[in-house]
């Protein structure tokens, strides 16, 4: 049953439940990411493969091992059969990055320039540029047309990079929990605003703009989740987690910008309401902390990924007997 994302409310997010599984993984997926117009999810994993799925009936359509250079950050270009994929081995080599068909099993170009783990990847929505963000203190700026990099920022801590929506803007999380807004337009000029998650060093390692354009959401090395107006920078809510060791979780954004989902450490998620800055659920799992979580762009439909895939779509039938008191419970921080 096809959920119309504009029927989000407190009950549809309740009744979410794990539909499919998919538990043929060797080790963890280390990324996952949809296309923003065609029903498909790419996965990248330490088993060194990438591996595409049709999320409107949750089918497995194809898999490529890449055992030279491992498989680690991954999302789509606008061809729904060609991605981009950052690499775990050869890094000395500086082909850290890959363009590759799906369709062929070819790769299309390498990006060479970062020396180290990249930890942050993601396309323009609007045209062939891309940003990635590495361990060797750098953000390059690239386009899928060209193999040398277009642009390159030096910065302290582990960069985190995210395009807004509309592609007019990007930020760049740095040491400190600084938040540096670009016009993707006129980068070379510098920021043109600047954020601080107050009271909170921790490193950001993930950044997602909503729909709308209007918030961001952080989420920190130590578990910790910020809603920020994405205008002034003037903090919305903000929800602590348990601690993952070695690993980090993913917060997502419903795609009508009103809940948060994560994982967290104790392999619990939770889904909170933005306005109201309360839980409106919880689910205990048996798939592990969900390293990865995002939500489909059209669908009532989110997928979390630890050492399996799982699909995520509402349950009506669970959703009145479990409408219990978590309306209450606040975890803000």
């Amino acid at each position: 049953m096809q959920i119309s994302l504009t029927e989000l409310d407190d009950e549809t997010v309740r009744s979410m439940s794990v539909g499919a599984v998919f538990p043929d993984y060797v080790g963890k997926i280390n990324s996952i990411d949809f296309h923003r117009t065609e029903d498909l999810l790419v996965t990248a994993s330490e088993d060194d493969s990438v591996r595409l799925y049709n999320t409107a009936n949750a089918t497995l359509l194809k898999t490529t091992y890449h055992k030279k250079h491992g498989a680690d950050r991954i999302c789509f270009t606008h061809h729904p059969s060609s991605i981009i994929c950052s690499s775990r081995y050869n890094l000395d080599s500086s082909e850290s990055l890959r363009y590759l068909s799906m369709y062929d099993n070819r790769c299309l170009r390498y990006f060479k320039g970062h020396k180290e783990r990249v930890v942050s990847l993601c396309m323009s929505p609007i045209n062939d540029s891309f940003m990635s963000g590495s361990l060797d203190h750098s953000v390059r700026l690239w386009d899928l047309r060209v193999n040398a990099c277009q642009g390159i920022m030096r910065l302290r801590g582990r960069p985190t990079v995210a395009y807004d929506q509309q592609g007019l803007v990007f930020a760049v999380a740095m040491e400190g929990g600084a938040i540096k807004l670009f016009d993707s337009r006129s980068y070379d000029k510098g920021p043109f605003d600047t954020f601080l998650v107050g009271g909170d060093t921790a490193e950001v390692c993930d950044i997602k703009f909503s729909n709308d354009g209007k918030s961001m959401l952080l989420t920190t090395t130590n578990n910790h989740i910020y809603v920020l107006d994405a205008y002034g920078g003037e903090k919305r809510c903000g929800f602590s987690l348990e601690p993952s060791p070695n690993s980090t979780v993913e917060a997502t954004f419903t795609p009508d910008g009103q809940y948060v989902v994560s994982g967290s450490g104790d392999g619990t998620l939770h889904a909170w309401s933005i306005s109201r800055r309360n839980e409106v659920a919880s689910w205990n799992t048996s798939v592990g902390v969900a390293a990865c979580l995002k939500w489909a762009p059209r669908r009532a439909m989110f997928v979390t990924a630890s050492t399996v895939l799982a699909f995520w779509i509402p349950d009506y039938s669970k959703s009145t007997v479990e409408s219990v008191a978590v309306e209450n419970n606040n975890v803000g921080v």
